[in-house]
């Protein structure tokens, strides 16, 4: 009996608080809460995403048929070589093309072989064969580097991108909260979860990226190192022949 006048005396709108009201949490349901602009959020995050795992897997293949031709190449253009081949070395350097070090090799023996038409080798020709080879250096580098530039800027970026849509969901809780003239669980519970996916898509597009793109940087700094070494031991040859002749 108390009970009963008790509940009556409550008015309907205080009742609210206690209402919750079921929010369903798959991505189907998650999409379906989230206004115009969070679902903005996700799309752009989503292309990043995208974007983030082609260069990764681009970089990754290129990288692995660089490493595994240089591996071959390197004994083999020094056979040709140490025996004065240097047709055969060019030859060994165009078969395998994806190799970083064939390309700068090329370019040196290929300046060296054509700056004269024979007889002593003079410093102009390995001054000539030393720029030829930075400047396959400087191409190589860049070839290396192709895409890493976007990854660091979707990992710099994702987070905020992210950030910018947990403000506009927690700015949306609050909105229902306003609209619905309650505060109760339920009210803000579509703003919330609307905040907590675009952040947490942020942080996961945003981690592999920054991630990969450190472990790919260390890859070209090894790779640099390898093709200074090749170029400053051409260039060593090329000084030895000059001194035979």
């Amino acid at each position: 009996m108390i009970l009963a006048h008790l509940t009556q005396a409550i008015h309907p709108t205080s009742l609210a608080f206690f209402q919750e009201q079921t929010v369903g949490f798959s991505p189907l349901d998650l999409w379906n809460n989230m206004g115009y602009l969070a679902k903005a959020v996700v799309i752009i995050l989503f292309i990043m995403s995208i974007w983030s795992l082609a260069v990764m897997i681009d970089r990754w293949l290129y990288f692995n048929a660089a490493r595994k031709q240089s591996r071959e190449f390197a004994p083999r253009v020094a056979g040709a070589l140490k025996e004065g081949k240097l047709d055969e070395a060019v030859k060994v350097a165009d078969r395998n093309k994806k190799s970083h070090l064939a390309e700068v090799v090329t370019a040196g023996l290929q300046e060296f072989r054509n700056y004269g038409s024979g007889g002593a080798v003079s410093e102009d020709q390995i001054e000539s064969s030393k720029r030829a080879l930075e400047r396959a250096e400087a191409i190589v580098h860049a070839k290396l580097k192709r895409g890493l530039g976007g990854l660091a800027t979707i990992g710099s970026t994702a987070p905020f991108i992210g950030l910018f849509g947990t403000v506009v969901g927690i700015l949306n809780a609050f909105r229902q909260i306003a609209t619905q003239k309650t505060s109760g669980i339920g009210a803000v519970a579509g703003g919330i979860s609307e905040a907590l996916v675009t952040t947490a898509m942020g942080l996961l597009v945003a981690i592999p990226a920054v991630m990969t793109f450190n472990y790919f940087t260390n890859k070209v700094e090894a790779f640099d190192v390898e093709m200074d070494n090749s170029s400053s031991e051409l260039i060593d040859y090329f000084l030895k022949q000059g001194g035979r002749r």
